[in-house]
């Protein structure tokens, strides 16, 4: 990909978070919100699952429990005190009418102006990797409940009055970014971030949990830096509305 990425808005106080997975938000992600909330906005994550098929050598009873605290411990290094699991079914949720209304619950809930999500599309990385059933579902499903928020006749029985406030979608991990944070005061929270996923990192790889993450996190910051001014950058496409 070519050409400059444009400064993603400032505009916005309340920013809510929406994916499939804990850890899903530290691949890039959270050195975003770490800038963000340095600047006093709110940002509320919500995981749709807790994670509980990702390790192999642990059962869901152990992996989900796991999980949840690491992922609660990653939002709190990058400033997020907010964390809601919605249990779905992790590596098996489904995109349709349950999903929709979760997430368009959690969207009235909040009342975000800005929302932020992973990659929904079939691809990574140009095409190069194929992208999780999880991570196309909820990507898409929170596209989708964006409107349904707004839209009073759908959904009617959540708790929260509709919300048609959500001014931009963020999606993270896209093949074709718009904009960009510049994260030089929030890279290396963003790192550890990362980090407090260990039980996680160390089951994925045999490489120490720190330096996975700071190559990663690094590396994708500094990847972007010459399409952003020569500043370390999180890329993200975004939806306005």
């Amino acid at each position: 990909m070519t050409g400059e990425l444009e400064p993603m808005p400032t505009d916005w106080q309340r920013a809510l978070a929406v994916v499939a997975h804990p850890d899903d938000l530290e691949y890039g992600c959270a050195a975003a919100v770490a800038t963000w909330t340095d600047e006093g906005r709110e940002v509320v994550y919500v995981i749709a699952t807790r994670g509980e098929a990702g390790i192999d050598t642990l059962t869901p009873a152990e992996a989900g429990p796991l999980r949840e605290r690491e992922e609660r411990a990653s939002a709190a290094v990058v400033g997020v005190t907010s964390v809601e699991f919605l249990d779905h079914p992790d590596g098996v949720i489904e995109y349709g009418i349950a999903l929709r209304k979760d997430l368009t619950a959690a969207i009235r809930r909040h009342r975000p102006e800005l929302l932020i999500t992973l990659n929904p599309d079939d691809t990574w990385a140009g095409g190069t990797y194929w992208n999780t059933p999880d991570h196309r579902a909820v990507g898409r499903a929170v596209l989708d409940a964006a409107g349904d928020a707004g839209n009073r006749w759908i959904f009617p029985d959540t708790d929260a009055e509709p919300w048609n406030g959500v001014r931009w979608i963020a999606v993270a991990g896209s093949d074709s970014p718009t904009h960009a944070v510049d994260v030089t005061d929030g890279l290396e929270r963003g790192v550890r971030s990362l980090t407090e996923h260990r039980a996680y990192i160390e089951a994925l790889t045999d490489e120490d949990p720190e330096s996975y993450a700071r190559n990663l996190i690094e590396g994708l910051a500094h990847q972007q830096a010459e399409r952003f001014g020569g500043r370390p950058a999180i890329p993200f496409r975004l939806f306005p509305r």
